[in-house]
């Protein structure tokens, strides 16, 4: 590569860092769903297909049908970029994006798989509930702190 010093690669280190971040537990948080994204050489809109699933009140067979090829399809995709990470000689920046990708194909995973389950809605409302019950609270413990310190009204 013309213009890339040996130092804008990444190390081995790093590169474990990078592998063992993805076999976290919470590896996923903040990662969105891809938009675009390359399988089998036709650009998939991901984030439309999980939003578009999420959204019906019931799945019939071509939806179930639809889960199961893009779980196989994401899968396989997912560990090409994971062999990628680990086996390739990469940039930190393609080495981040190539990370980003990866994650935000095993979230889509993930929620593919509840959604298959019939478990998405029902973990929706359970973090809505709980975000709700905790903006309460919170609005709470800050007027009692207001109360406190004399500013409140």
């Amino acid at each position: 590569m013309s213009g890339v010093s040996e130092d804008d690669f990444i190390t081995e280190h790093e590169r474990k860092q990078l592998l063992a971040a993805l076999q976290t537990r919470l590896f996923w948080v903040g990662k969105e769903i891809p938009y675009n994204c390359d399988i089998k050489g036709k650009m998939c809109n991901l984030h439309s297909i999980v939003w578009e699933l999420l959204q019906k009140e019931k799945l019939d067979y071509e939806d179930r049908k639809l889960i199961n090829k893009c779980i196989l399809y994401i899968d396989e995709k997912a560990k090409e970029d994971e062999l990628d990470l680990a086996t390739d000689q990469l940039t930190r920046e393609e080495a981040d994006k190539l990370f980003d990708e990866t994650a935000g194909l095993l979230r889509t995973l993930m929620t593919l798989r509840d959604i298959e389950e019939g478990t998405s809605k029902e973990k929706r409302r359970k973090f809505h509930e709980t975000y709700s019950r905790e903006r309460v609270a919170e609005a709470r413990r800050w007027l009692n702190f207001l109360k406190q310190t004399g500013e409140a009204i």
